[in-house]
């Protein structure tokens, strides 16, 4: 198995991590907030859907465009603004799961070649398609971090499952 392959399919078990991680949770826990300006678990999923959307923007962008800008955007506005303490949480795995499995299909129809392709990051500068799957896959992993451990404030811990190894 070559190493895009694999990160390819590191990528796609992603929706299934998430919901692994969510799995019995009650509404009312999806929602608490450990503290004030911390976010809940409701808004930590809504985060990660938008934030794989943009991502799947971007994949697009390097894929189709010649060397495209790639915008950033601030989690934090978006998350308040968006009211996203009020998303649905099923929603919000929905769209994470759709959008990983449209953008799986794209990545196994590329070649070597077009990982290397580039766009630019309005904050981080160059990139290559390849750094942007690796980008969105360790996003995840970091993330589950804290929702394992919100879990575990809640009394709700189970057993953290990542799609990437954790060092």
């Amino acid at each position: 198995m070559s190493a895009i392959t694999a990160l390819i399919d590191r990528y796609a078990i992603g929706p299934a991590t998430l919901e692994y991680a969510v799995y019995g949770l009650t509404d009312e826990e999806a929602r608490a907030r450990p503290g004030p300006g911390l976010w809940s678990i409701a808004e930590l999923v809504a985060h990660l859907a938008d934030s794989d959307a943009v991502g799947g923007d971007r994949i697009k962008r390097i894929l189709a465009e010649p060397e495209p800008t790639l915008l950033a955007y601030d989690e934090t506005a978006w998350n308040d603004r968006l009211k996203m303490q009020e998303s649905s949480l099923e929603d919000a795995l929905a769209l994470f799961r759709a959008n990983r499995r449209w953008i799986e299909q794209v990545l196994r129809r590329c070649d070597e070649a077009d990982f290397k392709r580039r766009g630019t990051h309005t904050e981080k500068g160059s990139v290559t398609l390849a750094d942007q799957v690796v980008t969105y896959v360790t996003h995840l992993d970091y993330h589950l971090k804290f929702l394992y451990a919100k879990r575990a404030n809640l009394r709700t811990a189970i057993q953290p499952r990542y799609s990437y190894p954790i060092v």
